[in-house]
């Protein structure tokens, strides 16, 4: 942040400006691109750990602080929301207003006093002991396992191999107790008698119980994490085609006054910020009555509530564009670039995803923290922010493919360069229909997942 303010803030560095147009240094190209890397690599260092370590913070064998760390997420989420708004409200103004130097500069700031309160907090944090790579352990227990495909699992559990200690052989992990799916993998908790003859065991031939349960959770929980791809690519639909159709709207208020079309997704910022506590505040108690649940809901409810949500707003997203497009027939506005209808009808599908949002995203955050072992937290809140990227390049994939299947024989196909003469109502109605299709399998998925069980205390 601190080479993006003097990009943009220092004379020396900025473009040369004649007739042909504005040039820009190679050094402040450089700088400015160096700068984006090092933002992207801070923040694949912040997101993954940040949650699971605040997380950390509080005592699951504690019953008051184990439903504080299930608050934690909400608020956690709310703080980013609160951030996010300061960011597309404020920031944008300042950036616009008063200068780029100052636009890069406040945040700049602002992440100088966190890292300040960061540190300033170091003696009063509970520090999770490194534990090695997850990637290693997890190999371990495929490599032991086909190398004993020949070797038969016991029938009882209790001769799987694992440590008499009350205590994990895995650095801060608790014991995970022995589950009766992927039975393939116990071969690499079968000890042989070559393994009982060693007086220490290669971790590449035998596993304790516990290394085998943490690749059958990894595996479990891949089922979830892929049901979350649809929710992403509809969340993605903010900062494309919503933007799209909202171009074609009445952007005015006032007469003086034009709200840009991308400005909308404070809406959704503004559902956040409404929903979060009003889920904790109001929701939690009122469904705790009914469902006996510490929280009110289960985390796979929680995000399967989430879907059903993301699909109204789809649906909310297609009906605009067809009371939109009826218009257009009606009035003949095919020609025109903006119809007379206020772009704040868009208004209920931001604020439906918001919504949406507060129940699956931050849903999403608790059930990878809680499912996940413990030694492979972290690791586990990562795997479920890839699905963002990936409900992003799946959205680009269908945007490609609906626009070359609709496109044939001279058609302006759904997604046209004129939108009064595509449908986009049929791109949000199939996105409706996979987000449809997506919650009937993740009603599956979550009646066969079986949650994790543990046992002992991590060392």
């Amino acid at each position: 942040m601190t080479l993006l303010t003097l990009s943009a803030s220092l004379k020396s560095l900025q473009p040369v400006c004649d007739a042909d147009g504005c040039h820009p240094s190679s050094t402040l190209t450089t700088i400015t691109f160096v700068a984006l890397y090092m933002i992207a690599l801070g923040t694949g260092g912040i997101k993954p750990c940040v949650s699971s370590f605040g997380a950390d913070q509080f005592d699951e064998t504690d019953v008051r602080e184990r439903k504080r760390k299930s608050s934690f997420f909400n608020w956690f989420y709310l703080s980013i929301n609160i951030g996010a708004l300061f960011a597309s409200s404020v920031l944008v103004w300042i950036q616009m207003n008063v200068g780029w130097g100052w636009g890069f500069g406040v945040p700049a700031v602002a992440m100088a006093i966190a890292v300040a309160f960061f540190f300033s907090g170091s003696p009063l944090y509970r520090i999770q002991k490194p534990s090695g790579s997850p990637f290693v352990r997890l190999f371990q227990v495929v490599i032991a396992s086909f190398r004993k495909i020949s070797v038969k699992v016991p029938k009882e559990n209790s001769l799987l191999y694992e440590t008499t200690d009350a205590e994990s052989q895995i650095v801060g992990s608790r014991k995970l107790a022995h589950s009766n799916k992927l039975r393939f993998f116990d071969k690499a908790a079968v000890e042989t008698e070559s393994d009982r003859n060693k007086t220490t065991n290669n971790p590449w031939k035998l596993c304790t119980v516990t290394q085998v349960e943490e690749l059958k959770s990894i595996i479990g929980l891949l089922p979830v994490w892929a049901s979350g791809i649809i929710f992403a690519a509809v969340y993605s639909q903010m900062s494309t085609m919503f933007v799209l159709q909202g171009n074609t709207m009445d952007q005015h208020i006032g007469p003086n006054f034009k709200i840009p079309s991308a400005s909308l997704s404070i809406f959704d910022t503004l559902s956040v910020i409404f929903w979060a506590p009003v889920y904790e505040r109001v929701i939690i108690p009122i469904a705790r009555r009914y469902t006996r649940h510490e929280r009110g809901f289960t985390q796979l409810q929680r995000m399967g509530i989430g879907l059903l949500i993301s699909l109204f707003s789809m649906m909310a997203a297609a009906s605009l564009e067809v009371v939109r497009l009826n218009y257009v027939k009606k009035h003949n506005l095919y020609d025109e670039e903006t119809i007379p209808i206020t772009i704040f009808w868009q208004v209920p599908q931001y604020f439906l995803i918001g919504c949406a949002e507060v129940f699956t995203f931050i849903g999403q955050l608790e059930f990878f923290y809680d499912q996940a072992p413990d030694a492979m937290r972290s690791l586990c809140s990562a795997l479920s922010l890839t699905t963002i990227a990936l409900g992003n390049y799946l959205s680009t994939a269908l945007v490609t493919v609906v626009a070359e299947v609709t496109t044939k024989n001279g058609k302006p196909g759904w997604i046209a360069n004129n939108l009064n003469e595509g449908h986009l109502d049929y791109f949000f109605a199939l996105l409706a229909v996979l987000s449809l299709l997506n919650l009937v399998v993740y009603v599956f998925i979550a009646k066969c997942y079986t949650y994790k069980k543990v046992s002992g205390y991590p060392n």
